[in-house]
């Protein structure tokens, strides 16, 4: 069976000035090879590295590749510098076992070749179309520096080949970076996906439960009207059980129900508003990850307790009681991006809705709650940088030991949960968050049921550079 039978052929005819154009560039090309006057060992090594180049996927290896090509053809050392938005990373050969070399100081910025300590230095450059794709923002278009040591063995031969060498290690290097940052973009906008029908879509069903109690109560007021419309005259007011005064007594019942029912639809709109505006910020879209944008905030007042008010009737619904833990109504020195971090106690909340379970106290009484509070925690990042422990206990049975560790992974539900609707994202929204602010979070088995905690850095420390990075 012919391919034509299969698959409908569409012909492409190339421009004639393209072709004429790409022709003459094959041309001047092997006029270069043929000026440069390679060796064949020299030769060689270039192959090598652009067949491994397509061979390793990893940038470390692809980093790895670049100084062992002079090591391994030339017995040469090398070292690659990367330059970054504030930092310069260096990968070099280290013997095992050794102390790091210091064949290589601090790497020059120069967008020509030099020598310096006894190296031969070459810029690094990446496409200068493409460089507003990078996930750095280099100073022209030199994203790092190559060393080659002992400089004394090269002949101006040898410079020209590691010229020309340098030339494809960034044109390797930038294609990495993009096709990293794009692997990066598409991840990060599948995950918001996720968040956004976890943490908006989902809730947003409440709207139509609460407009249904409010078209009732609505109804409930026109048919009270038309019942007055259908008495006769009110009789006087020395008469308290009058019909009338029983009407006006429904009345107000039914006006205190519109207000109250209202309030909780208002308290349902802002929250999803701040989660929107939130998500969907350009930032996040513009950078492929989950933007910060921090300030100091009463932790109390302005996440913990809109929360509570939230979920309040769900926990009612549920049977399930309130203990507050004591979160002194104070300006908590924890410098955080109030959106997110109120997505994260919006998280842990609906999770106390399906998950709380009742459990036996010491005076053989059963209860069933939710508490939360916060402890101070210092010097936990260190000398100096104080913590706050952030916490939210259930009752209820302990998740198995041997599913601990896997809690806060990506679609990751455990056994005891499987009856209650769930996708297994919340705690991983939860454990980006966190960690996009420095923070570290776990999970604690306590003698009536399960506490789930996070711990943030008091200081305003940028995390947001490491987060980037990882």
């Amino acid at each position: 069976m012919s391919m034509n039978s299969i698959h409908k052929t569409i012909p492409l005819c190339l421009e004639h000035e393209r072709v004429q154009a790409v022709q003459k560039r094959i041309h001047e090309k092997i006029d270069d090879y043929a000026e440069y006057n390679f060796s064949v060992r020299q030769s060689t090594a270039l192959n090598v590295f652009f067949d491994l180049a397509q061979e390793f996927d990893s940038f470390r290896d692809l980093m790895t590749i670049c100084v062992l090509i002079p090591r391994i053809f030339f017995d040469l050392d090398c070292s690659l510098f990367l330059f970054h938005n504030n930092t310069i990373e260096q990968t070099t050969l280290c013997a095992e076992p050794g102390p790091y070399p210091a064949i290589f100081q601090d790497a020059p910025f120069s967008t020509l070749p030099l020598f310096q300590d006894g190296c031969y230095y070459l810029p690094i450059k990446g496409n200068k179309e493409l460089l507003d794709q990078l996930p750095i923002k280099p100073k022209g278009n030199l994203i790092g520096m190559l060393g080659i040591h002992p400089n004394s063995k090269l002949d101006e031969h040898d410079q020209l080949f590691f010229e020309k060498y340098a030339n494809r290690i960034g044109f390797q290097l930038h294609n990495r970076m993009i096709s990293q940052k794009n692997r990066e973009h598409l991840h990060f906008i599948r995950s918001l996906v996720k968040d956004i029908g976890h943490n908006v879509i989902v809730p947003n069903m409440y709207f139509k439960l609460f407009y249904r109690r409010l078209e009732g109560t609505i109804n409930a007021v026109r048919k009270l009207y038309e019942e007055m419309q259908a008495t006769p005259c009110p009789l006087t007011d020395q008469d308290p059980d009058s019909q009338w005064r029983q009407y006006m007594d429904k009345l107000r019942y039914i006006h205190e129900g519109l207000e109250d029912q209202f309030r909780e639809i208002m308290r349902h709109y802002e929250n999803t508003s701040l989660f929107l505006e939130t998500l969907l910020r350009r930032s996040h879209f513009e950078q492929g990850r989950y933007v910060l944008e921090k300030r100091a905030c009463n932790f109390k007042s302005q996440i913990i307790d809109p929360q509570v008010n939230r979920f309040a009737n769900q926990f009612q619904e549920r049977g399930i009681e309130i203990a507050w833990a004591g979160i002194p109504d104070q300006k908590i020195e924890v410098v955080v991006d109030i959106g997110l971090i109120t997505q994260v106690y919006a998280n842990l909340f609906s999770n106390a809705v399906k998950y709380t379970a009742p459990m036996m106290d010491s005076t053989g009484r059963w209860v069933k709650f939710l508490s939360y509070g916060w402890q101070e925690m210092p010097d936990f990042f260190g000398p100096g940088r104080d913590g706050v422990k952030l916490n939210v206990f259930t009752t209820g049975p302990h998740i198995p030991e041997e599913e601990r560790n896997r809690l806060f992974n990506e679609g990751f539900r455990a056994s005891n949960t499987r009856k209650q609707p769930g996708t297994g994202h919340g705690l991983f929204f939860i454990k980006e968050i966190v960690e996009l602010h420095g923070g570290r979070l776990g999970y604690e088995p306590t003698p009536m049921g399960n506490n789930f905690f996070f711990i943030l850095p008091k200081d305003a420390a940028d995390t947001q550079q490491s987060s980037a990075a990882t």
